[in-house]
């Protein structure tokens, strides 16, 4: 007498897992929008319980290393002095309270590395928001490990970016930069944010890569679109431009 064959067990069909653990059904197509609100509500949480209240967003090139050769050092010493100004001088070494003018970044090398870096050398909680790439793009060891953030999708990385910035620093970058700079200067010009400073760092360089001037005798924005940035040669002169145009100062306790 032949025996009954034996039967799946249920337990290991994909449809039995819980669909919080499911991945495959996670990463599907139709979820798209459940990933979308999961990368704008793990941030939001983690820097509302932190209490940071605004931000300082840092932008530009990870090509310019501590070691590169001519302008790259510079501007990522310049980067990493200014991280560590402002956040002696803009309340995020406060240690208690609502912590204001917190570095925020890309969270990857060159002058996001500076950026973070002079933040934490001030001892300053200090930002990191990376992207998945197809070319891994790891976290720098600058970040407070606390507020280090992945995001797939660029464009709640930008959401993030905008909702806390009191400022935006833009050092010399590449099409990254270009991208990030654009989009909040798409924001200030159609008045979809609220009038941040925006602080372009080596005015030569920007004179020299973009033909803002041209852009207004050509009718394509106009004169008044030029006063949504200003241009800083020194951390010391961007501090000033950002205090000029509102970003408060707190200095930590003693």
């Amino acid at each position: 007498m032949s025996s009954a064959p034996k039967m799946p067990d249920p337990a290991v069909s994909p449809t039995y897992r819980l669909a919080a653990l499911d991945q495959d059904f996670l990463l599907s197509d139709s979820l798209r929008g459940v990933r979308f609100h999961l990368e704008y509500e793990k941030p939001e949480q983690i820097l509302r319980a932190a209490g940071i209240e605004s931000t300082l967003v840092v932008f530009g090139s990870a090509r310019s290393r501590e070691d590169s050769r001519g302008d790259g050092a510079r501007w990522y010493e310049a980067a990493r002095r200014f991280g560590r100004l402002a956040s002696e001088f803009g309340g995020a070494c406060m240690g208690h309270g609502p912590l204001h003018n917190v570095i925020a970044t890309g969270g990857g090398p060159g002058i996001m590395e500076a950026a973070n870096r002079g933040a934490s050398e001030a001892g300053a909680p200090t930002i990191g928001f990376n992207i998945a790439l197809p070319h891994e793009q790891a976290p720098n060891p600058y970040i407070t490990p606390a507020l280090a953030f992945q995001f797939h999708y660029f464009a709640m990385r930008k959401m993030h970016f905008a909702m806390r910035a009191a400022a935006l620093v833009v050092f010399p970058g590449g099409f990254g930069t270009f991208d990030e700079l654009f989009e909040i200067l798409t924001l200030r010009q159609t008045r979809k944010m609220r009038p941040i400073p925006v602080v372009l760092f080596d005015e030569a360089f920007w004179r020299e890569t973009i033909n803002f001037e041209g852009l207004v005798r050509r009718g394509l924005i106009s004169q008044e679109d030029l006063s949504i940035f200003r241009f800083a040669e020194t951390p010391e002169q961007i501090w000033a431009e950002l205090v000029e145009q509102g970003v408060s100062e707190s200095l930590p306790s003693r």
